[in-house]
């Protein structure tokens, strides 16, 4: 499963794998051990996880959420040490991971979500994460002439 297949839908918790669009919309599978499907009209708001970003106060005003799940597994292992945690536990957090996140406009609630979603896809998928941190890895492993030019046309 690739990052670009998993999906969070509003108002229902947990995350989807996109299985197929359907007539009527797409229909999804849940991330959980019940393995559940759903049809999701356009009536109801579908957000792919590779779409999503959090807000920073860099220049670019965002970091996608595949960076900072990435760099959460890299710095945790599955072992944020969260579970019952308070919003400043939340915020410094944060913090530590993306020290340029804007913390006016991403809540306590907004980390929350996003380490449960981490637990889901390390469970779930744990490929997903892996295969970014290796790819990862293997870029700065790499020369720096062998490494591709993203600026170049």
């Amino acid at each position: 499963m690739e990052f670009k297949d998993i999906a969070t839908v509003s108002g229902k918790p947990g995350l989807y794998k996109i299985l197929k669009p359907s007539r009527s919309g797409v229909i999804l599978e849940s991330l959980d051990d019940k393995k559940g499907k759903l049809v999701v009209g356009a009536a109801q708001r579908v957000s792919l996880l590779s779409e999503i970003s959090i807000y920073t106060l860099t220049e670019e005003g965002a970091t996608p959420l595949k960076e900072v799940l990435v760099k959460i597994e890299e710095e945790f292992g599955g072992d944020t040490g969260l579970e019952g945690a308070d919003k400043d536990e939340y915020q410094a957090f944060m913090k530590h991971i993306l020290p340029e996140f804007d913390a006016d406009r991403v809540y306590a609630s907004d980390v929350k979500k996003l380490i449960s979603w981490y637990h889901i896809i390390r469970r779930e998928c744990p490929e997903v994460l892996e295969a970014s941190s290796e790819k990862n890895a293997s870029d700065k492993d790499k020369p720096e002439e062998d490494k591709p030019d993203e600026n170049k046309s």
